[in-house]
């Protein structure tokens, strides 16, 4: 688990890069120590405005430490997803942020191990893949094999692709956010 102050510090860390990329100057996540926010972990960043969906950007890997993934994955969620035009600085104050912190990715032999509001999903197939996190199945309130099918799409496939040959891996998040 992730202790409050360090998710309080990675929220910061995430807003402050976001305003600086607006800005147009440069940020850099400085955290001393050992613990969470310096360990390598991969990690999505949510934006939301008005309780929709803003931006969501995020990196599956754990290659780098979370702190820095935190600031890159905001920078990018509020410049770089397609669905949506770059976040504005008129707009920033109305964002909230919302930080998945990922466990490793574990294959999936039967969907039966599967559980909804526990898990995420990442499904692939040849060049295509598609990832969901696990707070999303949770507010659709999708059971699994609609989770299951709508992660497929999520990676371009067809939405029973998960039953012919997909790869299938779950994984966990500890999720938190701004009030």
């Amino acid at each position: 688990m992730i202790p409050e102050e360090d998710r309080k510090a990675l929220l910061r860390i995430a807003r402050r890069s976001i305003e600086s990329a607006l800005r147009g100057v440069s940020f850099t996540a400085e955290i001393s120590g050992a613990g969470p926010t310096t360990e390598p972990r991969g990690a999505f960043v949510t934006l939301t405005r008005g309780g929709k969906l803003r931006g969501c950007i995020g990196r599956i890997s754990a290659d780098a430490p979370l702190a820095g993934v935190v600031a890159e994955m905001a920078v990018a969620a509020a410049k770089d997803d397609h669905r949506f035009p770059p976040v504005t600085p008129d707009e920033l104050s109305d964002i909230r942020i919302e930080i998945s912190a990922l466990t490793p990715l574990r294959r999936v032999a039967d969907p039966g191990e599967i559980e909804v509001g526990r898990h995420g999903l990442l499904v692939r197939k040849g060049p295509c893949s598609g990832l969901l996190l696990p707070q999303v199945a949770a507010e659709e309130k999708w059971d699994v094999p609609a989770f299951l099918e709508h992660t497929c799409r999520k990676a371009g496939l067809p939405p029973g692709a998960w039953k012919e040959g997909a790869e299938i891996e779950a994984f966990e998040a500890e999720v938190w956010g701004e009030e």
